[in-house]
């Protein structure tokens, strides 16, 4: 079983979140790997108003293109733009450099714990 920082929650959809202010949202481990090699970030923008559970962007890799779902409602406060210019590092390092974007949060969706998570993604 993979090991999901205990500090994240995450969605069923495969992303996370901290708890931090402004929040930082992510696409876990479970995702990066099913994705292969992530080549393309479309993130949302800086300023862009977001509701959890709705599409906010798209992640291309060599295999497919997926939709990115948000994990939580807010305004977007900053785009990973290491990320968008290097895709790679959302495979080598989802819980860190590879981060997204970060947002000021005013509601969450259905959040899972570390622990939830892992029996979730199985």
């Amino acid at each position: 079983m993979a090991d999901f920082p205990a500090n994240l929650q995450y969605s069923r959809e495969h992303e996370w979140v901290d708890d931090s202010t402004p929040a930082v949202v992510g696409i876990t481990s479970v995702a990066a790997d099913a994705l292969g090699d992530v080549v393309y970030l479309e993130l949302p923008e800086v300023g862009a108003t977001i509701e959890a559970g709705s599409v906010v962007g798209e992640i291309e890799s060599t295999k497919s293109v997926s939709e990115l779902y948000s994990p939580v409602s807010g305004t977007v406060v900053e785009v990973n733009q290491t990320a968008v210019d290097d895709p790679a590092l959302v495979n080598s390092d989802p819980f860190g450099t590879g981060w997204l974007f970060k947002v000021e949060v005013t509601g969450t969706g259905e959040l899972l714990d570390a622990e939830g998570y892992a029996a979730f993604a199985g």
